[in-house]
């Protein structure tokens, strides 16, 4: 008959086999991959038209498009619209894996003209990409 402490080191040396066969962790996480991202004018049926960097303020409205080809779980990114270095909004924006492409935009006003960029950061706030544009007459 098996004692209770052979069983209680028999449980301490199975544990230690299993921490020692579990793949090793890398201490990162994987992160989301952002494939593109372009300032447009018009998205036709979600792919971007009349990209730019410069814009007419007669456009009426400018998008921010972002694609992401590594989503490895649902996470979100923000779109962070600065225009003369003062932030003027920041748009949450939900990733679904494997792939995801989402969009934000503004509507513009005569007092929009300028320089303009939009940061992009994961939720953690790590920078994405900085996209710089102007708005012009």
């Amino acid at each position: 008959m098996v004692s209770r402490r052979t069983i209680f080191i028999g449980l301490i040396a199975l544990g230690f086999v299993m921490v020692a066969v579990r793949p090793a962790e890398s201490g990162q996480k994987k992160s989301i991959h952002l494939a593109r991202a372009v300032m447009c004018e018009n998205l036709e049926s979600y792919v971007p038209s009349q990209i730019a960097v410069v814009f007419s303020i007669d456009a009426g409205r400018i998008f921010c498009y972002t694609e992401f080809d590594n989503v490895p779980a649902k996470t979100f990114v923000f779109h962070k619209w600065y225009r003369r270095d003062v932030l003027v909004t920041t748009k949450r924006l939900i990733l679904k894996p494997p792939r995801w492409s989402s969009y934000s935009s503004i509507q513009l006003r005569e007092a929009d003209k300028g320089p303009w960029r939009v940061v992009i950061t994961d939720q953690n706030g790590a920078v994405l990409r900085v996209l710089r544009f102007s708005v012009t007459d």
